[in-house]
């Protein structure tokens, strides 16, 4: 079914069929790629293998969080026909935008490092032994894998050049595949669900999990996929005001028209938003858990790397445990590369008010991981400090979303009530509490 078709559908009827859903499906599934992605690897390892099943809790208020949050970004971009970075131009002093703007490159910075190590490392688990065996150094076998994750992300880039339903198209097998892969890891590893259940309903921290549980958050919670998800509401809004908004109709029916398509366009995205988080939440929570079942206990040098990681569950599960894992790495970075690309592109343009080339943002991009493949630096290391960054990049794009939400000058009658206020509001000073702590402590230790 076409978005042209359905929107005729839409004025002819009110109640949501399944057909009619499904065109408007995809937005949230791409937003959410940003939710398992390498960091979300790195961080959900080391908790479930260090600490067990005791950090599930976070996967699941994070996420809470992260509905939150993105459903408030993807009401911006329906409400005002614009991104969060172009509403932050219009609505905020010169110097506060160039303060976002700051904040929101190195988040996009960290978040592009992670993931293009993440692919890469996916590459270099399922195909490196066979480069190893022919003499071949781990440096040139991960420079070789860093080259060949690039022209994989230049392929999504293009088909997303092509048409926005294309490529959602892919986004959306790259994360079932993910999921699928996990959900063999899970039937290998029999986990203690007792013991999972109570991880996650039981909240427990300490100084100890304190750096991991952040790390957890803001490989959750992420800055650059907040700018993005109100960019991924106009390719939709932008076709209804082409076709929908016609055949001689007088500006205030026009006005009428765009309005109620509005509002049933942010129904269909916060069933979006419910489906493709909670799926999100699911793969995280299965991450941890399959750490925490085959992972614990079994030494600092078995977590030390994700090679490492990747290494222990051949012995403990099978082959097929490591392909799954290697596979499941591999699919994320790839699809989450693509998407910190498109992030980027939507703060240096939205900010700045440039048109900047995305694929010279790609090209950018590449140069930090190679540094760090080049240095030989530890992967794992490199993921969690990049989580850890990201965290602290939250509140330069939450404070402003909720400003903006919360001014009927901006939103009308999309402006967020009481309820949705005083929980966004709960959240960002969380998020801003638990950095404060984690900078003490880090300072203090």
């Amino acid at each position: 079914m076409s978005l042209k078709t359905a929107i005729s559908e839409e004025k002819a009827e009110t109640r949501i069929t399944m057909r009619e859903l499904w065109t408007f499906f995809g937005p949230a599934f791409v937003a959410s790629v940003a939710y398992i992605d390498p960091g979300n690897f790195a961080s959900n390892i080391v908790g479930g293998a260090k600490y067990g099943y005791t950090l599930l809790w976070v996967l699941l208020w994070s996420n809470a969080m992260a509905m939150l949050v993105q459903y408030l970004s993807a009401k911006l971009g329906i409400a005002t026909g614009n991104t969060l970075p172009e509403c932050c131009r219009e609505h905020f002093s010169k110097p506060v935008v160039w303060l976002l703007w700051v904040g929101a490159e190195i988040s996009a910075i960290a978040t592009d490092l992670a993931e293009f190590l993440g692919a890469a490392l996916g590459f270099y688990l399922l195909v490196g032994p066979y480069f190893l065996a022919h003499g071949m150094s781990r440096t040139t076998v991960m420079f070789l894998a860093a080259l060949a994750t690039t022209v994989f992300v230049f392929l999504l880039l293009a088909l997303n050049q092509r048409g926005f339903r294309h490529f959602e198209g892919v986004i959306i097998a790259l994360v079932s595949a993910i999921g699928f892969c996990y959900a063999i890891e899970i039937f290998l590893v029999h986990p203690d669900w007792s013991q999972a259940v109570r991880g996650t309903l039981v909240p427990h921290l300490n100084h100890e999990t304190l750096y991991i549980a952040v790390a957890m958050l803001g490989a959750t919670v992420m800055p650059h996929v907040i700018y993005l998800h109100s960019s991924l509401m106009q390719p939709r809004l932008s076709t209804f005001v082409e076709h929908g908004v016609s055949g001689g109709a007088s500006r205030a029916q026009a006005a009428g028209r765009l309005r109620d398509f509005r509002r049933r366009y942010l129904r269909f995205e916060r069933i979006d938003i419910i489906f493709a988080m909670n799926g999100a939440w699911l793969i995280n929570s299965a991450m941890l858990i399959m750490a925490a079942a085959a992972l614990g206990g079994v030494g600092e040098g078995a977590i030390s790397k994700l090679e490492g990681a990747h290494q222990t569950l051949g012995p403990l599960l099978g082959p097929m445990a490591q392909v799954a894992f290697a596979v499941a790495l591999l699919c994320s970075g790839l699809s989450s590369s693509t998407i910190g690309v498109l992030a980027g592109q939507v703060v240096i343009e939205g900010f700045l008010h440039v048109k900047f080339p995305i694929y010279l943002r790609r090209l950018i991009t590449i140069i930090p991981a190679l540094v760090v493949i080049a240095m030989g630096l530890d992967e794992l290391k490199v993921l969690l400090l990049s989580q850890a960054v990201l965290s602290f990049g939250i509140p330069f794009a939450l404070v402003p979303l909720l400003l903006l939400t919360g001014k009927k000058s901006v939103m009308g009658e999309f402006c967020n009530n009481r309820a949705t206020a005083v929980a966004g509001w709960t959240v960002a000073m969380l998020i801003i509490g638990l950095n404060c702590v984690l900078l003490w402590q880090m300072f203090t230790a």
